[in-house]
């Protein structure tokens, strides 16, 4: 029997700020309904950058346009039986456009603008630590460049 292969699940996040408030999803879990940015898994073929613009408009009906990396962030889910999953989060910020009008994924019940102060109250609805982590980061300045993060095509084998 061949062993399972471990590998993180990889992520996107988009920060969006406009007028101190910041785009947010409140989304259901198997923990309830909690606050998260909008954010999502890499699908195969996609880019990074690919991934957190199509994620955002899923969410939130928002296109988005990244301008920079805010960080990257591991974060591992312990389970009682000893395994659990680990999160690789790449968090971008940029800005959004005005709605689109489509529905957003299923587990969305809505986009909402929270200032970081109304977010920093409520920890106990955040879906991960990462959503202050994010937030403060970039509240910090903390930029690079969306070139900091290569993506390397390989095309069919000769």
């Amino acid at each position: 029997m061949k062993p399972e292969t471990w590998a993180p699940h990889v992520t996107v996040a988009a920060l969006v700020e406009r007028d101190g408030r910041f785009l947010v999803v409140e989304e259901h879990t198997p923990a309830g309904l909690r606050l998260n940015q909008p954010a999502g898994h890499l699908e195969a073929g996609e880019t990074l950058a690919e991934a957190v613009v199509r994620e955002t408009l899923e969410e939130t009906a928002h296109p988005f346009t990244p301008d920079a990396l805010v960080g990257v962030y591991m974060t591992h889910f312990a389970r009682a039986d000893s395994s659990g999953t680990t999160y690789l989060r790449f968090t971008f910020c940029g800005s959004a456009g005005a709605p689109e009008n489509r529905a957003l994924d299923p587990d969305i019940v809505r986009a909402v603008w929270m200032s970081a102060d109304e977010l920093r109250a409520c920890p106990e609805r955040h879906r991960t630590p990462l959503v202050m982590r994010c937030i403060d980061d970039y509240l910090a300045g903390r930029r690079f460049p969306l070139d900091f993060v290569h993506t390397h095509s390989v095309g069919p084998p000769r």
